[in-house]
């Protein structure tokens, strides 16, 4: 098994532990996250739409709704599962679900008007060809866009962020700082038109507990966190309120256009 291989192995053993929690967790069904989303893409009816790394389906559930044609895909079955049953629950017949692996995509170029991929990016060993792939499949003019934690832009402190995240849940590869994020567009033709940011406060235990963390590395986390706390090690403005920790994840959505090339 070579170690793309067993990322992939390591990135299905964990979403198939953490797919119920994972999709129970408010911050992941916040419909105010997700309408902002609508309102800064402003998809039109019948425009075809690709969620890549799809997980519960929210996403794709918010675009079908606005009366798009919407594809999800995801690597791993279970969180697919928790998402048919919700797209049968609401009775939308313009979604559907697949399993899919980012990396190669099953479409043909310039299949979609927007190719979206929400809280997924720090999963990918090569979040670089995952890009690729997903402006390969956009139409030229249409949208890719990308929506993720993101790291300070100071390496020392991002290695601090990234290890704790890694501890934390093995699958995490890494959350790359707001201007990594915006080279790789820039690379892939891809104009940004797009960029906002916002924070979501964690609470630690629940945070740990969402993942299954096992105690070892969960203690490990905390103690991380505690210094973070005393020294600010990491930018994600860890703190103590009543007696918990929490911190601050910053995500980024950053929406590009593709361009069309000679």
């Amino acid at each position: 098994m070579t170690s793309t291989q067993g990322h992939k192995e390591l990135i299905r053993r964990e979403f198939t532990q953490q797919a119920q929690a994972y999709a129970a967790n408010p911050s992941i069904a916040n419909n105010e996250r997700l309408q902002r989303l609508l309102q800064a893409v402003q998809p039109q009816p019948g425009m075809r739409v690709l969620d890549v790394a799809t997980g519960p389906g929210y996403v794709a559930m918010a675009f079908a709704v606005a009366g798009c044609e919407v594809v999800g895909i995801d690597l791993t079955a279970a969180p697919l599962a928790i998402a048919e049953q919700k797209r049968q629950e609401r009775g939308l017949n313009n979604l559907s679900f697949q399993v899919g692996d980012a990396e190669n995509l099953p479409f043909e170029a310039q299949e979609f008007d927007i190719v979206i991929s929400r809280l997924a990016f720090h999963h990918f060993e090569d979040p670089a060809h995952v890009l690729s792939e997903m402006t390969r499949v956009c139409r030229p003019q249409g949208l890719v866009i990308i929506e993720d934690i993101i790291a300070s832009e100071f390496p020392e402190r991002a290695a601090y962020h990234n290890h704790f995240e890694r501890l934390r849940d093995p699958s995490h590869t890494r959350a790359l700082p707001l201007s990594e994020l915006v080279e790789l567009f820039t690379a892939r033709h891809l104009e940004v038109e797009q960029l906002f940011t916002s924070f979501h406060a964690q609470a630690v235990e629940q945070w740990l507990k969402n993942a299954q963390t096992p105690a070892e590395r969960a203690q490990e986390v905390r103690t991380m966190f505690e210094q973070d706390v005393l020294h600010d090690l990491s930018g994600t403005q860890a703190y103590r309120e009543g007696g918990a920790l929490y911190f601050r994840h910053r995500t980024l959505t950053c929406i590009g256009r593709k361009l069309v090339l000679d």
